[in-house]
């Protein structure tokens, strides 16, 4: 099975809970997708982290809530990092009038759909990976219930 990391940098702690259940459901994600992933890392940071990133990498002076990075050596093969600035997230729930741990799940999502191929350039790519995003927002939702009973 693949190894699945959470950190936080320049924050006090990982903001997840039950990260046993979640590191699974990614894993369930990404067989979803059928794709091999072999190493995955979550770094929960801040804006001026993500920042500095999107600057350094992708040439971008704006604010974000996830960078994706895929260091994979081989197409069958996924590694990958994935950047999430909880500043951000905690922004954009309250502007989409969310709660936070399910703002924080679509954004884990997002950066693993992108490490699956999506891409959210161009409009009809955003709405594919939105649905995606909701697709599994809905089905951590039933499993997590389901798990808890």
């Amino acid at each position: 099975m693949a190894i699945i990391k959470f950190y936080a940098a320049g924050i006090p702690s990982v903001p997840v809970s039950n990260k046993n259940f979640l590191k699974s459901f990614v894993h369930y994600l990404f067989k979803e997708e059928q794709k091999n992933l072999a190493a995955l890392t979550y770094v929960f940071t801040t804006d001026d982290h993500l920042l500095t990133l999107n600057l350094e990498y992708l040439g971008h002076n704006t604010l974000t809530d996830v960078i994706t990075f895929n260091l994979s050596e081989v197409a069958e093969e996924i590694i990958g990092e994935v950047y999430i600035s909880v500043e951000r997230v905690k922004v954009n729930a309250k502007l989409y009038q969310k709660p936070f741990s399910n703002e924080l799940r679509r954004v884990i999502f997002h950066g693993s759909l992108h490490l699956c191929g999506y891409t959210d350039k161009k409009k009809s790519e955003i709405t594919i990976i939105r649905l995606k995003e909701d697709y599994y927002l809905s089905l951590f939702d039933k499993k997590s219930k389901s798990s808890s009973t």
